[in-house]
């Protein structure tokens, strides 16, 4: 299999170092458009899309393969091998935060650091842990999604972005759910909102940055906090920016924040 078409993968920059981007659900790599920019003269900028999202080949998609977050991780994996890289700088948003956090479990000596702009481990409540959902609110959203899959989208969309006096934002986000393949979409997102990564944390060795926004409603503060705690070798960063994408909402903060923990 041709891991560069099934991927999409794009790269570019004048550096040596892969700066790698992970993009979140429902999501792709335009995601990212606001923020490799600033780093493309010093780094080899590295974009993809997961299987089933953006240009990715949708006919590489399989339930089975992707029925876990491990799938996913194998694939960053295929991808790192692929184009030889080495001393890799993983940044990832959201779901992809915990993949990033799997494939440097997996091979600890590719990652040189990871960046996690908005991680939850698992993202419902339990006994004292604080997912931000409970149990039957995420199986509500997902029969929400079964039934009537763009209302869910139109919805979402805005309370995910957190940015009520920019609603373009919120609209973009939507336009990207509803161009992703509905019933992919519905399978990643079981596989998403039901996955529980808690106990890998303590596992991981590489230095980790943790960027943690305001008001966000899929990784709240708590959730930041006990990622910090979990990971050993790892920065928490409380931001300004509100909401779930601050690569989209607050770029220029979520710029500095990555650059001042590259330079350390």
């Amino acid at each position: 299999m041709d891991v560069l078409k099934r991927n999409n993968i794009k790269i570019f920059g004048r550096g040596e170092q892969a700066l790698m981007f992970g993009h979140g659900f429902g999501c792709d790599q335009n995601m990212w458009r606001f923020i490799t920019p600033a780093f493309q003269q010093q780094y080899k900028i590295v974009l993809f899309d997961h299987v089933g999202a953006g240009n990715s080949d949708l006919k590489a998609y399989d339930t089975d393969k992707y029925g876990s977050l491990q799938g996913y991780a194998s694939d960053i994996l295929e991808i790192c091998n692929e184009l030889d890289l080495q001393d890799v700088i993983f940044v990832g948003h959201s779901v992809s935060a915990m993949m990033g956090v799997l494939s440097a479990i997996e091979v600890p000596a590719l990652f040189s650091k990871l960046v996690l702009i908005g991680p939850s481990p698992c993202y419902i409540n339990d006994e004292n842990y604080v997912g931000g959902f409970d149990r039957a609110d995420v199986l509500s959203m997902l029969a929400y999604m079964e039934q009537d899959y763009v209302g869910w989208a139109e919805t979402f969309a805005p309370l995910i972005m957190g940015q009520p006096d920019h609603p373009s934002l919120g609209e973009e986000l939507a336009k990207s759910f509803c161009d992703t393949d509905p019933d992919i979409a519905r399978h990643f997102a079981q596989v998403t909102f039901l996955s529980d990564n808690r106990q890998d944390l303590p596992k991981l060795q590489t230095e980790t940055l943790i960027m943690q926004c305001a008001e966000d409603i899929i990784a709240p503060t708590e959730v930041g906090n006990y990622v910090h705690h979990a990971i050993r070798n790892s920065t928490l960063v409380q931001m300004e920016a509100t909401g779930h994408c601050p690569n989209l909402s607050a770029p220029l903060e979520t710029i500095a924040i990555i650059d001042d923990f590259l330079k350390v």
